[in-house]
């Protein structure tokens, strides 16, 4: 942190002098004024760290968006220096924006991650189609507000805070200012916080409430109306943009927003007067979400409050008279008595998911003593399954005495039956390229023993698949359900006579008409994936999509399965990104055993996993997949390898039989320095691929494997992974592709 003015202390000095001589005079009433501004509220940080080294007293304190979180916590009696180093710690990002360690999510929703990437929130209610109210619905940060102010009752008048405070925020539905001044304060602090469009709307008592910064962004109104004599506002509003630099719509869409923020601004900078301090950091570059330079807004903070230093030192308190306002915060404010037991437990769900299911998973009842931080862990674990759009607790204090703990469970607003979406492109630029679209249908909680209805839809010019199936929960909260389902699909596999010339055409076309009928067993590995085991009855199909004149003596068969099989199949998922994984591992098998007849009797084993090591920039992916049939007299298709990270340089399905192995390394490289227009954490990689598949188990793993090489660029786009690159096989194949997608 930056050194105080040397000057400070003896212009203190001199103030406790001149109180010593004659009768004190009466010190003006201090309010400060953070206004909002996303990360560039670190920049407040600073700034309160140089009032704290000159020794200048806030007496009140009044704020709207990211000036509330900060001016919140520094109400509730944490300093500066202390909040710095709390945030230090935490990834800010992460918490602001609702993100969860992957590893700790339901095998389920992991499922959904990786098959639907088009992070869309939708669902259906009543017929009609729904979308959340904000990207974020700011879970995560409410849960940490609580874990900070734990000491804090949930019903509590903020003028009796250390520092008494009062947090800005727009009623959404009136669109006028609303002062919050009592009640919770980290839920006074998250409303403050709702960006619209953004972070959902909050809901306090009957009114929703939105982001402060619409309607009063630098509360000075707020701080006169706190009786404050002197004003310390700090304006950390994001600029306007020029208007060539607005690409999109919703780069519009926010100018606008900034253009009303600024409005409010300057009508609020117009009530400050000769004797009041505006601050305004020099914040350069620094985004809305710029999280990761917290330091650098700090930074800022503090060198604007310094430029003020000749009109800040005249506010400064003698070092007697500091202490004595130290030690009067410290011992102020009202908090809960340690030990505070909970006399009542009261569950507010109001919807689909009844009340008993939320008690059932808290392990806190009448009686026990009040620990928030570990109630509040018991609701991250709930709230992380999926079910709720937010589950929050406070902890409240009746006229008679008694310690209610409130739990809020919301479900979600867009609800209850959800959408989940996935596209899919392949272009080798040859004319065979590819398309998938998804539609995933979840329909939770349909009962109150948690029935569920799961459907899945892909369309494409290579695949039609329908996938419907209810989940059943069994022995209460212990995550195991029975699961019958239905499978039926169509697919198209081109046939390649010989593989070695990716640019050369396929001779026929097999399509594989399969359905599917079962019942599965589901058994969660603790957080580590799934098992699944069950029967089912299924009739596979092969017929060629056209043949050659008898007289050619090239003919292609139709042949069918029908059988009951046995299935067991494993999953487990502890990657940390579904898409550009940096660390973990992935693990899927699966085991078939049939028991149709001798001449139909089918069965296999098959297996793949994917680990993932990354070391400041750079990733390294190793993937290897094996699979065999088990049965004396295969027949079909078997198992197919060639297309996109699966021999990258030939094309899809080129080469199939009944053994493959196949093994594939990649690098990755964080661009993070470049800007690629649509791309969200692009990288630059290359894979090294090698593998084949055999037709008899005696020739099973015998050489010579097919290899290929990949040199691509690629990231996270709004509709999934993206990837643009060219791949090299043996004897001169070669293959360029754009892959959108991971479907094919």
């Amino acid at each position: 942190m930056p050194g105080g003015p040397a000057h400070a202390a003896d212009a203190a000095d001199a103030t406790d002098a001149g109180a010593a001589q004659g009768a004190p005079q009466k010190r003006p009433r201090i309010c400060l004024v953070l206004s909002g501004g996303g990360a560039r509220g670190y920049a407040h940080l600073g700034v309160l760290q140089y009032l704290e080294k000159l020794h200048i007293p806030i007496d009140c304190i009044a704020g709207t968006s990211m000036g509330a979180l900060i001016g919140g916590l520094y109400a509730s009696g944490i300093e500066a220096d202390a909040l710095e180093h709390r945030l230090a710690a935490t990834n800010l990002s992460d918490i602001a924006f609702d993100r969860s360690e992957r590893s700790r999510l339901p095998q389920s929703q992991r499922e959904d991650e990786f098959q639907y990437p088009i992070s869309l929130s939708a669902g259906l209610d009543g017929g009609k189609f729904k979308l959340a109210a904000g990207l974020v619905q700011g879970n995560n940060l409410l849960a940490l507000l609580q874990n900070w102010t734990a000491q804090l009752p949930a019903n509590i008048d903020f003028a009796k805070l250390p520092i008494p405070f009062r947090a800005v925020a727009t009623d959404l539905s009136q669109g006028t200012e609303v002062v919050l001044e009592n009640g919770s304060l980290p839920r006074a602090m998250r409303a403050s916080m709702a960006v619209p469009g953004l972070f959902a709307p909050f809901r306090i008592g009957e009114r929703t409430l939105v982001d402060g910064g619409l309607v009063s962004n630098l509360p000075v109104q707020t701080a006169r109306d706190m009786g404050a004599d002197v004003v310390i506002a700090v304006n950390i509003a994001t600029p306007l943009q020029d208007a060539s630099q607005l690409q999109s719509p919703t780069a519009v869409a926010q100018q606008m927003v900034g253009i009303l923020i600024q409005q409010n601004v300057k009508a609020q900078k117009a009530l400050l007067g000769q004797s009041d301090v505006l601050i305004e950091p020099e914040l350069g570059g620094m985004s809305f979400t710029d999280f990761a330079r917290g330091k650098d807004g700090i930074n800022a903070g503090w060198d604007a409050a310094q430029r003020q230093n000749e009109r800040l030192v005249k506010l400064s308190l003698p070092p007697r008279q500091w202490q004595a306002y130290l030690d009067a915060r410290a011992h102020g404010g009202v908090a809960l008595a340690g030990g505070t037991r909970i006399d009542a437990v009261e569950i507010r769900s109001g919807g689909h998911i009844p009340a008993a299911y939320v008690r059932n998973r808290l392990g806190v009842k009448e009686g026990d003593v009040y620990d928030g931080q570990r109630i509040n862990q018991q609701l991250a674990e709930l709230s992380v399954n999926g079910d709720f759009n937010a589950v929050t607790q406070e902890l409240v204090s009746k006229d008679n005495g008694k310690h209610v703990l409130v739990i809020d469970a919301e479900e979600k607003s867009w609800g209850p039956q959800y959408l989940l979406f996935g596209l899919g492109l392949s272009n080798n630029f040859n004319g065979r390229g590819g398309f998938n679209l998804q539609l995933g249908h979840r329909y939770p909680w349909m009962t109150d023993s948690g029935l569920e209805w799961r459907n899945d839809l892909v369309l494409g010019n290579k695949l039609a698949s329908l996938q419907s199936e209810l989940r059943q929960p069994i022995w209460g909260t212990s995550g195991v359900y029975l699961a019958p389902y239905v499978e039926i699909s169509r697919r198209y596999v081109d046939l390649y006579l010989d593989g070695s010339d990716v640019k050369s055409s396929p001779i026929n076309e097999y399509r594989i008409d399969s359905a599917i009928g079962g019942l599965d067993l589901g058994v969660p590995i603790t957080r580590l994936g799934e098992l699944r085991l069950g029967m089912s009855y299924q009739r596979v199909k092969y017929s060629p999509s056209y043949n050659f004149p008898p007289e050619s003596g090239i003919q292609f068969d139709s042949f069918q399965s029908s059988q009951p099989v046995a299935r067991l199949r494993l999953t487990i998922d502890q990657l940390d990104d579904a898409l550009f994984p940096r660390k973990g591992y992935y693990v899927s098998a699966e085991a078939n055993r049939g028991f149709g007849g001798e001449e139909r009797r089918f069965s296999d084993v098959e297996a793949r996993t994917l680990w993932a090591f990354s070391h400041e920039r750079n990733t390294i992916n190793v993937a290897l997949e094996g699979a065999s049939s088990l049965s004396a007299n295969s027949a079909g298709i078997g198992f197919t390898l060639g297309g996109f990270q699966h021999l990258s340089a030939y094309a899809p399905d080129q080469f199939f039989g009944n053994y493959l192995l196949y093994g594939r390394l990649t690098w990755l490289r964080d661009l993070a320095e470049y800007s690629l227009p649509g791309l969200r954490n692009p990288v630059l990689g290359t894979s090294l691929e090698a593998g084949n598949v055999w037709q008899s188990r005696d020739s099973f793993g015998d050489g010579p494997y097919k290899k290929s090489v990949s040199l691509f660029v690629g990231g996270t786009s709004p509709v999934g992974p993206l990837y643009f690159g060219v791949a090299l096989g043996q004897q001169g194949v070669w293959n360029v592709y754009l892959q959108l997608g991971r479907v094919f």
